[in-house]
C-alpha cells in the first residue's frame, strides 16, 4: 500500500526483457542502499519487488500483467520513474491509498499553467471516469492527484509548483501515455452499483421474496 506522495524521481537505467516479462535497473541515489531484498517500490504507481540493491541502484522484476496494464511495457533507458516506497503503519498519510495496482492507461492531453500552479488534463477510459467524482482522489503515474473536473471523455487535476518541480510530469508532453489508478473507495462502489444495475430484484428461491442485493 502506498499514499501517492513521490518520495524520489529514479531514473531507467536498463532493461532485461525476459520473454513476457523483463527485469529493470532503476536509478535511486539516496532510497536504494536503503532497500531490502523482497520490498515494494511503486515506480510510476506500479507496485514492483525489489531483487536487490546495488550501489545508488536496485534491481526490479515487472510480471507480464504489469508491462501490459502499464507504461513500464514500453519504458526505455533514460525515462523517468516517480518512486514511492510502501507505507508503513504509523506512518502520516499525506496523500490518499494507493495500491500499486494500476487500472488502466491513459492519454496526456495538457498541462496548462495556471498561476502558479498548473492544470492536468488526461484523457481516460470510461471505467477510471465512473469511478472518479470532482473532488475526489486519482493517482497519475503514481501521484495523488484532486480532481477538479470528470466529464465524458477526460478529468482535470491541480498541480501544485512543489508536485511538478519534484516528479516526472516536469518530463512529460501532450500524447504520452500515463498510468491511472481509480481511488479504492470509488472503484468498489462503482462495481458494486454496476453489479446492482446488471442484476435487479433478486427472488429466494424458497420463500419467493423478492430483494435486492444491496
Amino acid at each position: 500500500m502506498f499514499t501517492g506522495l513521490i518520495e524520489q524521481v529514479g531514473r531507467l537505467e536498463r532493461v532485461e526483457p525476459m520473454g513476457g516479462t523483463a527485469r529493470f535497473w532503476i536509478s535511486a541515489p539516496g532510497m536504494a542502499p536503503e532497500l531490502a531484498e523482497g520490498e515494494s517500490v511503486a515506480a510510476d504507481g506500479a507496485c514492483l519487488t525489489v531483487e536487490r540493491a546495488q550501489g545508488d541502484s536496485f534491481l526490479a522484476f515487472a510480471s507480464e500483467e504489469t508491462l501490459c496494464r502499464t507504461t513500464l511495457g514500453e519504458a526505455r533507458p533514460g525515462r523517468e520513474v516517480n518512486l514511492e516506497r510502501a507505507l508503513r503503519v504509523g506512518d502520516r498519510l499525506g496523500g490518499h491509498l494507493v495500491a500499486g495496482h494500476v487500472d488502466a492507461t491513459g492519454v496526456l492531453v495538457s498541462l496548462e499553467p495556471r498561476g502558479e500552479g498548473y492544470l492536468l488534463r488526461v484523457e481516460a477510459p470510461r471505467e477510471i471516469l465512473a469511478a472518479s467524482v470532482s473532488k475526489g482522489s486519482i493517482a497519475v503515474d503514481g501521484i495523488s492527484l484532486t480532481l477538479v473536473d470528470v466529464s465524458v471523455g477526460d478529468f482535470t487535476a491541480a498541480i501544485i509548483p512543489r508536485t511538478f518541480r519534484n516528479t516526472s510530469l516536469r518530463a512529460r508532453h501532450p500524447g504520452d501515455r500515463v498510468n491511472l489508478e481509480s481511488d479504492l473507495i470509488g472503484k468498489y462502489v462503482a462495481k458494486i452499483l454496476g453489479a446492482r444495475e446488471n442484476t435487479g430484484p433478486q427472488r429466494d428461491v424458497r420463500t419467493g421474496t423478492v430483494f435486492d442485493l444491496l
